[in-house]
């Protein structure tokens, strides 16, 4: 039996297990990997207290800081995926994790598991992920200073990228599949208002080019059925998220988009003993020092509620 149960291995579980760590709980930490979207991005420019770390050595450090600390206290099973998260005993009020390896049983559970990013089906997407391709405008987008970029999406996320974007880079075009943005239309006034904007409606990208690097894509006007090259150096890609978190549906409340649904005071779900942190979540904004701070107001929180009757 366990204190707290942590699921996910980005910057919201680890936070929370070097913190369970330091509060004495006897934690079970699980995680399929380490490091959350992140581990995909070239260089992540604004994780605090770091100027520039590439993906796999975020995902390498965050896994060393909590070995460092966890000892006997929080025991980390690394490479298994949760399949369910249910009731335990109900009487004794704990939960049950079940993972592809095994079952665990704890008191209070912090759901960490982050959201995946929708990926492009076209041809290219896959060749030239990394290579010009990214879903990161925060981690990646000062990598493109001076350069004509594509923003792919027309919800409120491809807009605030293309505003970060705009920042530095030399042009941004953004290309929306319908005749209407799904971004709220101040938003959308703002960013478009800028000279280096521009952006292209009931546009269906066909493909991605380059070389070694991304050179440009081809789409096709809807309307017209004409296709098109557009030249550009990188390709941001903002099509949706999809929330890890279908093993915990039966248990905790989701909004329309997968999302856990918490108390941003507290982190609490509406079930009491559950918790949740990071991208996972309804927050309204999803990066990593949020992540990582709002599993640590999470922890607070969960401490309280197994110390303090």
């Amino acid at each position: 039996m366990y204190d707290l149960a942590i699921l996910g291995g980005g910057p919201a579980g680890v936070a929370a297990g070097v913190y369970a760590s330091r509060k004495r709980l006897k934690t079970i930490f699980i995680t399929q990997a380490w490091g959350g979207q992140s581990i995909d991005s070239v260089g992540i420019e604004n994780w605090i207290g770091t100027i520039n770390i590439p993906g796999p050595k975020f995902a390498e450090d965050l896994k060393k800081h909590l070995m460092a600390y966890a000892g006997n206290i929080v025991n980390v099973k690394e490479g298994e995926s949760i399949t369910r998260l249910t009731v335990g005993n109900e009487e004794a009020g704990t939960f049950k994790i079940e993972t592809d390896q095994g079952s665990y049983e704890a008191k209070t559970v912090l759901i960490a598991t982050g959201s995946s990013r929708r990926k492009l089906a076209v041809p290219g997407a896959a060749e030239f992920e990394n290579k010009g391709i990214t879903y990161c405008a925060s981690c990646d987008g000062p990598l493109f200073a001076d350069k004509d970029v594509v923003v792919i999406g027309g919800g409120n996320a491809a807009f605030e990228t293309a505003a970060q974007l705009l920042a530095y880079c030399k042009t941004v075009t953004l290309i929306n599949r319908s005749d209407e943005f799904k971004a709220d239309p101040v938003t959308v006034e703002k960013v478009l208002a800028n000279s280096k904007m521009k952006a292209l409606k009931n546009v269906e990208l066909l493909n991605i080019k380059g070389d070694k690097f991304v050179n440009g894509i081809v789409y096709k006007d809807v309307l017209t059925q004409d296709v098109k090259n557009l030249p550009a150096e990188g390709v941001f890609v903002e099509i949706g998220l999809i929330p890890n978190t279908s093993f915990a549906k039966e248990l905790v409340e989701l909004n329309t988009y997968g999302q856990i649904v918490i108390d941003p005071r507290t982190q609490a779900t509406k079930v009491s003993g559950i918790w949740a942190a990071g991208d996972a979540t309804d927050v309204l904004y999803h990066q990593n020092n949020i992540a990582a701070g709002d599993a640590v107001r999470a922890l607070e929180d969960i401490y309280m509620h197994l110390h303090v009757k």
